[in-house]
């Protein structure tokens, strides 16, 4: 397949010089099969959807680059305003790895990177602070839910189970500044049916940008 048409310049967007936000979307059609025995697959596919689309609202007036291999997913990308970075079979942490290095090859200094099932998210700016790598894992303390990186660090993402300590090794190895903060509401993601209720504190809590 033909890689999609981006839609949109992401060299005359805003912020581009700075900080700017990459998620990594999995085909809608393919993605949280761990919750079919939960929903259908028409609302696992809309669930999908939406969790990705709050996450891309949660950046704001950052840019965001999508990455993907689904031609439904750059479609979407392109309809919320997002630039599209086609890689199809590089698997997520080389599509992740691209990604952040195409950015970086434009000027972005600082990448987040954010996961597409966090659907209470609401500000992603505030994990850019800083200068070293910071890491937001998921309440579990075992994935890493977002992370920001240098984006010219040669940070090498490592997902899955664990990827929270390797991400942390990670830093280390760079010799780079590490920041962790546990926030509620980007360490809540959605892989399993009990994910799909969250605690009613959850709902009561205020990102950490509006803490303090």
């Amino acid at each position: 397949m033909s890689a999609p048409a981006a839609g949109h310049e992401f060299a005359d967007r805003p912020g581009v010089s700075g900080v700017a936000v990459l998620v990594p979307v999995k085909a809608f059609h393919a993605a949280k099969r761990r919750l079919s025995p939960a929903l259908d697959d028409r609302a696992r596919q809309e669930l999908s959807r939406r969790m990705a689309t709050a996450v891309v609202r949660a950046a704001g007036e950052l840019p965001v680059s999508v990455v993907c291999d689904d031609h439904e997913v750059a479609a979407w990308a392109a309809e919320m305003g997002a630039e599209v970075i086609w890689r199809p079979g590089r698997g997520l942490d080389g599509a992740v790895a691209d990604g952040v290095a195409q950015l970086a090859a434009r000027g972005v200094e600082r990448v987040i990177v954010a996961h597409a099932d966090l659907p209470h998210a609401r500000d992603l700016a505030w994990v850019a602070a800083g200068d070293g790598v910071t890491l937001v894992p998921d309440r579990r303390d075992d994935g890493t839910n977002v992370a920001c990186v240098p984006a010219r660090a040669g940070f090498r993402f490592s997902y899955g189970p664990g990827s929270f300590h390797r991400h942390q090794t990670e830093a280390h190895r760079l010799g780079l500044p590490l920041r962790v903060v546990r926030e509620a509401r980007l360490g809540w993601d959605v892989d399993l049916p009990g994910d799909l209720e969250p605690p009613a504190w959850l709902a009561l809590t205020r990102p950490a940008s509006e803490q303090g």
